[in-house]
């Protein structure tokens, strides 16, 4: 039996850590159901020292981690923490634990932001990585010996595993499942969750969410003329217009507060406004790149399909939220 440990971490999400208990007991039913011994020993573990009392979450007893035997996998669930650098901080004395593991042979999973976690063991420098698609800055700014593969659903290397957010938490599930049970488990379970398998990458899920709180003031007010006026402008020299600091000045604090160039902000600005449009409203193609600041419709394309993983039409297939009324619904 497969000693599988799951993490109830500080400030665990908790519709990741359900999801990971749900999908993992189903492969245990499946093995019950036909009349063999569930495949994985599933336990809950925490960083709790002591207690006046047991510990329970739902069905399991919380361990503390200190008297944790050796695992075979161990699965680090998404944070809640919109802060997910003091969210680890939080956890920290957790890392020496899974450092252990990893050296003695267990394999580690994280789900989502969870790659925080699992990056500040320093088990994932010189690795690919990937981690929900709007950590991605925040995540490469903090581990930048980390081969981070933003678009990604899942990243596998030496033992290590890491998801993109949300739901491709249960695509990294269905892999650790084909690797450990095989590929008939795998699409019982496929098939009793409803999981798409042929997801290739969560790029489309993303939004530019830009660093507001800086503290930079002269880099706010850069930022204030792209998103005020990302239709209009298109050099350099037309954002920082009345900002009183040199070209090269703007730049570099730019790059510095916000992790992109001014060139770069101006297009995810447009980009994100190009999606809004789709998503929103009926205009054509055309009319949304016109609005949203370009003037060379293949370029638009090119650009927007590299930002969201898809052409502008496929994106409103997916997104516009007439469509989403009308397609697979039942209604009285």
């Amino acid at each position: 039996m497969v000693q599988l440990a799951l993490l109830i971490t500080n400030r665990h999400r908790l519709l990741s850590v359900a999801a990971i208990l749900d999908v993992f007991e189903s492969v245990n039913r499946f093995y019950e159901s036909n009349g063999e011994s569930h495949f994985f020993d599933i336990k809950l573990f925490t960083l709790a020292t002591e207690s006046p009392g047991v510990m329970t979450f739902g069905s399991y007893e919380l361990q503390p981690v200190r008297t944790a035997a050796q695992q075979d996998l161990i699965l680090i669930p998404a944070f809640s923490a919109t802060d997910t650098n003091e969210a680890v901080q939080e956890n920290r004395p957790l890392i020496p634990w899974l450092q252990q593991q990893y050296q003695q042979g267990a394999e580690i999973a994280s789900f989502c932001t969870g790659a925080f976690l699992l990056a500040a063991t320093g088990l994932l420098n010189g690795k690919s990585a990937t981690t929900h698609v709007n950590a991605t800055a925040s995540f490469a700014a903090t581990f930048p010996a980390v081969r981070l593969y933003g678009d990604a659903i899942v990243t596998d290397e030496a033992g290590i595993y890491t998801s993109g957010g949300a739901t491709s938490s249960f695509h990294l599930m269905l892999h650790l499942i084909k690797l450990y049970c095989g590929r008939e488990v795998t699409i019982h379970i496929a098939k009793l969750f409803a999981i798409d398998m042929d997801r290739e990458q969560q790029a489309y899920f993303g939004t530019f969410q830009p660093p507001q709180h800086h503290g930079d003031n002269l880099v706010t007010m850069a930022q204030r003329r792209i998103e005020d006026a990302y239709q209009d402008v298109s050099t350099i020299e037309e954002m920082i217009q009345d900002i009183p600091a040199s070209r090269r000045n703007v730049v570099r604090r730019f790059k510095l507060a916000t992790g992109v160039t001014p060139i770069e902000y101006l297009q995810k600005t447009r980009i994100e406004a190009a999606k809004k449009l789709l998503e929103q409203t009926d205009q054509s193609v055309l009319e949304v790149m016109l609005n949203s600041g370009y003037n060379d419709l293949k370029a638009f394309r090119q650009l927007f399909k590299k930002s969201a993983g898809m052409t502008p039409k496929s994106y409103r297939e997916k997104f516009n939220a007439g469509r989403m009324e009308s397609v697979g619904y039942a209604r009285k």
